[in-house]
């Protein structure tokens, strides 16, 4: 019933306005899932679906040890990225060469999760087969769908969600206030009007206003809004009148459909031309979207200027057509999926206008990514990394546009389909008609350039499947010789980092080196050489890994050479130096990298810099040096969600801690590392030194603690989410409401505001600032803070900001 504002992928919407009653559905949902693997919602649009999902949801999360994760589909056109969103989810960050979704079924083969696929109907054929693979090849996994269609598998259970029941506005009304349609009214009209209540003097009308709207939670609320301006009666006169206009439409349609129909184009005529055109333009960024965002889609410097925007973004938010949510960045915003259709539609109406506004949307995105880019190499890459998250759906929505005729399936959406439930071939928000909107060479290349432009996010953050997706279809679209066709080619390489497609890899970055050379730019040609020195240091030719990169190093950077991939060529000549013997030379060359990522303020590359030093401490002997580098590593790796890095690096702290004698501490630490790995890929991937290295301290801790032992510990750490075993490696204490809860002791959770205000704090934000962004007292939010650092057992700030850090 609205007011739920999305959270990072995999976790449960927060829930911004009140809920509304459904105890009846919510308790058929949950006895439905205690008997079936496969349960969907079905219903309208506009009906609460998607609320009413994440209710039953956060009710049955107790009886899933392995949790629950949301995933939010609304924002996806291509079917081939529904198991990319679903792993995702999960927090699995796969390499493999093989389909994903065999990836995924592997990764949850032995779990007991419970998997919620929300707006599902716009991908029906993908969605079927994901949830078939996962109850075919899983024991413990459940599906909660939501969908205006069902799934059609033979194990599927579905719950139909039916609008919320109104009394006889004619009967007695003396129980009404129980009705959850009333009651939502009442609540809606208060945010508006304080004060506003049901009495026995507007119950009638009110029951009479929500029966014409056949208690339908969004058409409800969108009235409930225009209480601002108008009165009960003359909502109910108003309303009485639009839909005395619809007697003429399609006798097809459902009368719940024609109604909400109604309701969103009388929302749309009580709206300015401005706010009306805003609308229409902000139905092409998918998911939310910042304020930039919006004046860079909007703005076409002649019906609507830069400076216009915000204040028509705030007047479509007063009238509930924009709903506003906290984000990385501070606020964002976001239409529901059934006013996107229908802004969708109105932009249809114009000529070339879907055209123009898509074009202004993904030149906008590739600006953004370009910045985050150049900016990269620097202090700010945790705020980096938090933002293209945000905009995740925004990207995809750009490079598919960008794409369009390079492989992908269209799904098409005529106008008016968002208001015909359960019909079949119903598109989301994201996914929208290709026709008038005819592909260019010029829309191929801005994808290209997107897609290469992006190759930090897709490496560094765990995105490398969905990463080599983009660029492989960039590449299909654009075989003409150019500098951007030689990113697109190194990057793909190096996305292709696990053992089965080294060969492809390589291949590609042969490709790209030589057509670079060919172009006379040496930037690309650079970049394409660390690729290939990388695939070499994989394939274990160490020797002429350590010959490339000390030419590369020797070389010196180039014009346009981005500094993290000069940082990392030092930091892979470190690598092969170490493997090698040739500790002293490795100190040299991290030091050095050390030094240039300082004048920089940059993590990531100093992340690997300092392990790389734990490394060649570790073939020098000195464990204390060892341990204290490989700490530092650890932490900055956590910070920036760097998966590959923390599976090596507690490899390594694992190590040193056997040398250390810390042999319950090492198996701990490599029982953690698997389960790292396992979120990164099925296997261990890299070179076989790597991977002697890890075998070696396995041997060595089982003999000294023996089998039993052992195994303990191992299972232990292998328990532990990635910021309690960071912590463990650290010594430090880890948040206590991830631990496994005693029998006699319940699991400690923040509230939602409390989890906003933890947010806030990762963000770095002061109790002022949290008190000005969430409009509260500074009071108020001290005391947020003081309950949050109680309840996880912390003392620092900082501790909450690493514990966010590894729930997102």
């Amino acid at each position: 019933m609205g007011g739920s504002a999305p959270r990072r992928a995999g976790h449960l919407p927060v829930e911004t306005t009140s809920f509304v009653d459904r105890r009846g559905e919510q308790a058929a949902g949950r006895e439905l899932l205690s008997r079936a693997r496969l349960v969907t919602l079905t219903g309208p649009g506009g009906v609460g679906k998607t609320r009413l999902a994440a209710r039953i949801a956060a009710r049955a999360e107790r009886t899933f040890p392995d949790g629950v994760r949301f995933v939010h589909l609304a924002g996806l056109r291509d079917p081939e990225l529904v198991p990319l969103a679903v792993a995702d989810a999960l927090g699995l960050h796969d390499h493999s060469a093989g389909p994903p979704t065999d990836a995924l079924v592997a990764h949850v083969r032995d779990h007991k999760v419970l998997l919620v696929l929300d707006n599902c109907e716009h991908l029906l054929r993908a969605c079927a087969r994901l949830a078939a693979a996962l109850l075919s090849g899983t024991t413990g996994v459940r599906v909660l769908a939501t969908s205006r269609h069902r799934l059609g598998l033979t194990e599927e259970n579905l719950l139909d969600v039916r609008p919320l029941p109104v009394p006889d506005p004619d009967g007695d009304l003396s129980a009404a206030d129980g009705y959850p349609a009333l009651a939502l009214f009442a609540d809606r009209a208060a945010a508006v009007v304080p004060g506003f209540a049901l009495t026995a003097g507007n119950r009638a009308a009110v029951a009479r206003l929500c029966r014409r709207l056949d208690g339908l939670p969004l058409a409800i609320e969108l009235a409930a809004v225009r209480m601002r301006v108008l009165g009960v009666e003359q909502l109910l006169e108003r309303l009485d009148d639009r839909y005395r206009l619809l007697t003429s439409g399609s006798p097809a349609a459902l009368a719940r459909h024609r109604t909400l129909r109604a309701a969103v184009d009388w929302s749309h005529e009580l709206c300015s031309a401005r706010e009306q055109l805003v609308w229409a333009r902000l139905s092409v960024p998918a998911g939310g979207f910042d304020l930039e965002t919006a004046e860079a889609v909007c703005a076409d410097g002649d019906l609507v200027h830069g400076a216009d925007v915000l204040d028509t973004i705030a007047g479509l938010v007063d009238k509930s057509v924009l709903s506003r949510e906290p984000g990385p960045d501070g606020v964002r915003y976001r239409l529901l999926d059934t006013l996107r259709h229908y802004g969708l539609e109105r932009l249809r109406g114009t000529a070339g206008e879907e055209l123009a506004t898509r074009r202004r949307h993904r030149d906008w995105m590739l600006r953004r990514a370009t910045a985050c880019e150049q900016a990269w190499f620097g202090p700010g890459q945790r705020e980096i990394v938090a933002r293209l998250r945000a905009d995740q759906d925004n990207l995809r929505a750009a490079l598919d546009f960008s794409l369009r005729g390079s492989g992908g399936p269209a799904l098409a959406s005529g106008p008016g389909e968002a208001f015909e439930a359960g019909a079949p071939g119903t598109a989301s928000a994201m996914a929208v008609s290709r026709e008038g909107v005819p592909p260019t060479p010029a829309d191929a290349l801005a994808g290209l350039r997107l897609a290469g432009t992006l190759w930090f996010y897709w490496h560094a953050c765990g995105a490398p499947r969905e990463g080599r997706y983009w660029a492989e279809r960039a590449l299909e679209a654009n075989p003409e010789p150019t500098s951007e066709r030689a990113r697109g080619l190194w990057v793909a390489g190096l996305l292709a980092g696990c053992p089965e497609d080294l060969t492809r890899g390589l291949r590609r970055a042969e490709e790209a080196r030589e057509l670079a050379r060919g172009l006379g730019d040496a930037a690309e040609a650079a970049h394409a050489e660390y690729v290939i020195g990388v695939i070499r240091l994989f394939a274990d030719d160490l020797t002429a890994a350590l010959a490339h990169f000390e030419a590369g190093v020797a070389r010196g950077p180039v014009p346009g050479q981005h500094l993290s991939l000069v940082g990392l060529d030092q930091v892979e000549l470190a690598c092969a130096l170490g493997f090698l013997g040739h500790a002293d030379r490795a100190v040299e060359v991290c030091e050095k990298t050390l030094r240039l990522c300082e004048e920089h303020g940059e993590e990531w590359v100093r992340s690997y810099a300092l392990r790389m030093l734990a490394l060649a401490h570790t073939v020098k002997q000195d464990w204390v040096r060892a341990e204290q580098f490989a700490r530092e590593a650890l932490r900055l790796k956590l910070a920036v969600n760097d998966l590959i890095g923390l599976a090596l690096t507690l490899d390594l702290t694992a190590r040193i801690a056997t040398e250390r004698t810390a042999h319950e501490r090492a198996a701990v630490l490599l029982g953690g590392a698997d389960r790292a790995w396992a979120a990164v890929d099925q296997g261990r991937w890299g070179s076989g030194a790597l991977n002697s290295l890890r075998r070696d301290t396995e041997s060595r801790a089982g003999r000294a603690l023996g089998a039993t032992a052992f195994s303990a510990a191992y299972d232990r750490g292998a328990s532990l989410t990635l910021a309690e075993l960071v912590a463990h490696a650290l010594q430090e204490p880890g948040p206590p409401d991830v631990t496994p809860p005693a029998p006699d002791r319940p699991r400690v959770r923040l509230t939602p505001r409390e989890a906003q205000v933890a947010e806030l704090v990762a963000e770095g934000l002061a109790n002022q600032q949290i008190a000005d962004r969430l409009v509260i007292a500074r009071r108020t939010a001290e005391g947020h803070v003081e309950r949050i650092l109680s309840k996880l057992g912390f003392h620092t700030r900082t501790q909450i900001a690493t514990w966010v850090t590894a729930q997102r």
